[in-house]
């Protein structure tokens, strides 16, 4: 497919700084409508919130730590989608608008709303809602328990998926290219990569489809119903890839080339929690602060990476980070696009 240029990333991935009232507010400067929005209460405890556009705001929140499925009965988290952002309601769990809290939301942009089936794949879409620009799609479909594919409309090949039950009890289960389609992750676990083949059938996605396998419950049970986060990599606006750990304290430079605004981190050889900084919260090095998506834990303290103008770069021996030897992999978004319409990369601002 042709390729468009991004001449701004706040078109497509911004994050959305607030405080808590436990009264609704509308909440704006996203700069988009957004199709996903991933909310984390700063300096308390908290699960983390995400709701997309396909399931429809109100009631279908679901939880990045646990395993529940979407809390249908939950009407006071985010109760619209709007033109420049969100709407929170009441929160009477405290998760997304927690009285006098701070709170950080990240937020995607796909199709621009509940979108329409995909039929590419063995399994039609109930909805997916596609933005191929940006290279993001959401999906939501209905497991076979049983090897098959499932249409995510990019035209390219994602790079990192992101699956979970909404119906049933399920881990989130993770697909990233760097490790391969053998192998799994678990975003609510700090647990090492595992070799499955039933999680994506030992199958890397095409520029139509990703696989499933036979595995019954967390990507492709019978019946059960998923939701599905796809992501291909744009040039100069997003990159999925590994590195590998110096254990020095003048740390791995990791190129990327951009400026980032959003990176989660997972180390695979080794269990430890997921980390995800962003260029909002804080925003100056070195002191960029993590969240744990897979953890319900205030926002940590440590100080420990530089953001830079074109990837990032280690400031610390923790072996979660920056271990010698130890392979990492991770998931970056621009704040500003390096590449021109001939699809080459720019110089960094």
């Amino acid at each position: 497919m042709a390729y468009t240029a991004i001449s701004k990333s706040t078109d497509y991935f911004n994050s959305k700084l607030y405080t808590g009232t436990t009264n609704a507010q509308s909440l704006t400067g996203v700069g988009f409508q957004p199709d996903m929005t991933w909310i984390k209460v700063r300096n308390d405890t908290a699960y983390h919130v995400i709701q997309d556009a396909v399931r429809g705001a109100t009631g279908t929140d679901t939880y990045s730590l646990i395993t529940n499925a979407e809390a249908g009965d939950n009407t006071d988290a985010i109760t619209s989608f709007n033109s420049d952002g969100f709407t929170v309601g009441t929160d009477a769990n405290d998760r997304s608008n927690q009285n006098g809290k701070n709170h950080v939301a990240w937020n995607w942009r796909a199709g621009a709303g509940a979108g329409s089936s995909n039929t590419d794949g063995s399994i039609n879409t109930t909805s997916t809602s596609v933005n191929t620009t940006g290279g993001f799609s959401i999906c939501k479909y209905t497991g076979t328990g049983a090897n098959a594919t499932v249409g995510h409309g990019l035209g390219a090949a994602p790079k990192m998926i992101i699956t979970k039950s909404i119906t049933h009890t399920s881990n989130w289960g993770v697909y990233h290219k760097s490790i391969g389609a053998n192998k799994m992750l678990n975003l609510n676990s700090s647990a090492a990569e595992a070799t499955n083949n039933g999680y994506f059938n030992d199958t890397d996605p095409t520029t139509t489809v990703f696989s499933l396998g036979d595995e019954g419950n967390d990507t492709n049970g019978s019946g059960k119903g998923y939701i599905a986060y796809c992501f291909a990599e744009k040039t100069g606006f997003s990159k999925f890839g590994k590195y590998t750990g110096n254990g020095s304290a003048d740390g791995t430079y990791v190129h990327l080339g951009f400026q980032p605004a959003f990176i989660l981190f997972k180390i695979y050889n080794s269990t430890s929690n997921w980390r995800i900084f962003d260029n909002k919260r804080i925003g100056y090095n070195v002191d960029n602060n993590p969240v744990y998506p897979n953890v319900n834990n205030a926002e940590g303290t440590e100080d420990n990476i530089d953001l830079l103008s074109n990837g990032f770069k280690w400031r610390t021996t923790d072996g979660a980070l920056n271990g010698s030897g130890n392979n990492y992999i991770y998931a970056a978004f621009a704040a500003h696009p390096t590449v021109g319409s001939n699809n080459v990369s720019s110089k960094a601002r």
